[in-house]
């Protein structure tokens, strides 16, 4: 069974207008629109639970000769395999 308790809360009057907007819009109640504001904010944060994000490295003798890897063109002519040039 779900136990609910009434509470009082003092809240800005801006803050109620748009708690009560974002209800209306939503076709939810005021209940419903502070219970989930409220869960959001207790809520874990998901990225304190994952790992960061490790990309991998390689190693390598750089890059070909003849390559100009500021141009976005002939890298891609390169990986199209018409060579550095756009052969």
């Amino acid at each position: 069974m779900l136990w609910r308790m009434r509470t009082t809360i003092r809240l800005e009057d801006e803050l109620l207008r748009r708690a009560k907007r974002v209800a209306a819009e939503r076709h939810l109640t005021l209940t419903q629109v502070i219970s989930d504001a409220l869960r959001a904010a207790l809520a874990p944060r998901a990225a304190q639970r994952r790992k960061p994000f490790r990309f991998p490295t390689f190693r390598g003798t750089g890059v070909r000769p003849g390559v100009n890897i500021n141009s976005s063109a002939e890298l891609l002519g390169i990986m199209e395999g018409r060579g550095p040039s756009g052969r």
